[in-house]
């Protein structure tokens, strides 16, 4: 099924553009600098679409000046009040995410539907397991999956009924189980509509990243998805590094270069995650899907990490340089990172040439 093309600014979603990226600001719009400073760290990080909470209209002109200032497409987030929606829209947002059903009465509705037609406005609907109304719950006999998918379906008959198509759709729950099911089952009746996609509420750290990773790769393992975000009590910013690196392991999108390493073992002639850390900075600059590969040793070495563009590896003497499995130089290792450092200087200004 042929996905629709849904445009957020200059984001395109849908058909065969690349799962997008998002993320959320996470401090409230009163504290206008400090939004600011988190989108030009999500913008950084590469982060494509950013939603904002907008709880008051005393915030409005908070708004209005993000829209500005913002290099990256923002999506305001509603709830409850069809005059935050009319007003996000007003302020220039490109997109909002709202409950058409809990937007006062069916006038108020119309009021926000036209506004979105007018200026060309995405909106995102959907449900969340942590919000959904008890009626879906009984409907759904205490199928949890099913109760967000029959949420899901009438707040999109809303829209549909005043034909309102601009639309992106999403069912998220804290349940991998719940939010696949739930995917599945709207994905094919309603396939033909962009989805977005998460594991909502996933935790801290580790715990959260290994949960929205399992998550995220079984959804888009069934072609569902077209845009993620991966939900951190971490920094917006890490969110967005997950995404891109769940993207990348599947084969989906390569965001700047691949770093191959080895764990490390008795064998190691070179501390590898030093010496990441020290070229750290020049491989940020490689090429989108370079493969860079740093080893402990020459049994890991070229042989193990010869599908990389370029790579180093630990010896007896210091160490070698590695291209395409081969090795080009070796040496001892101030003059080999020396090397290096010209090596991949070279190739990022031929980058910038091309």
């Amino acid at each position: 099924m042929k996905k629709r093309i849904i445009s957020i600014g200059n984001l395109h979603i849908g058909g065969d553009y690349p799962v997008r990226v998002e993320s959320m600001l996470k401090v409230p719009l009163s504290a206008h600098q400090a939004c600011r400073e988190q989108i030009n760290t999500l913008h950084k990080a590469g982060c494509e679409l950013i939603r904002v909470a907008f709880p008051t209209l005393e915030l409005e002109p908070y708004l209005r000046d993000l829209v500005d200032f913002s290099p990256v497409p923002l999506m305001a987030d509603i709830h409850f009040n069809y005059k935050l929606a009319v007003a996000a829209i007003r302020a220039g947002c490109p997109s909002v995410r709202l409950n058409p059903g809990n937007m006062g009465t069916s006038k108020e509705l119309d009021q926000v539907v036209e506004l979105a037609k007018e200026r060309k406005v995405v909106i995102r609907i959907g449900a969340n397991s942590g919000s959904l109304n008890r009626e879906y719950l009984e409907k759904a006999e205490g199928d949890l999956s099913l109760a967000l998918v029959l949420a899901v379906e009438e707040q999109l008959q809303l829209l549909l009924s005043r034909d309102f198509y601009n639309l992106i759709l999403s069912s998220k729950s804290t349940s991998i189980g719940d939010s696949l099911r739930s995917n599945y089952l709207l994905s094919r009746k309603y396939g033909d509509f962009p989805f977005h996609i998460g594991i909502t509420e996933a935790g801290p750290g580790m715990q959260g990243i290994v949960k929205s990773t399992c998550g995220l790769s079984l959804l888009l393992s069934q072609n569902i998805g077209d845009t993620l975000r991966v939900s951190l009590t971490n920094s917006p910013e890490r969110e967005v590094e997950t995404g891109f690196e769940i993207l990348r392991s599947l084969g989906l999108r390569h965001h700047g270069p691949e770093i191959i390493s080895c764990p490390t073992c008795g064998r190691k002639r070179v501390d590898v995650r030093a010496v990441i850390d020290e070229l750290s900075p020049l491989l940020k600059s490689l090429p989108d899907g370079f493969r860079f590969a740093v080893m402990g040793c020459e049994v890991n070495g070229p042989r193990e990490a010869k599908g990389a563009d370029l790579g180093i590896a630990g010896t007896q003497k210091g160490l070698v340089i590695f291209r395409n499995g081969q090795v080009i130089a070796d040496g001892d290792r101030e003059d080999m990172k020396t090397l290096l450092k010209k090596i991949i200087s070279e190739i990022i200004s031929q980058e910038h040439i091309n």
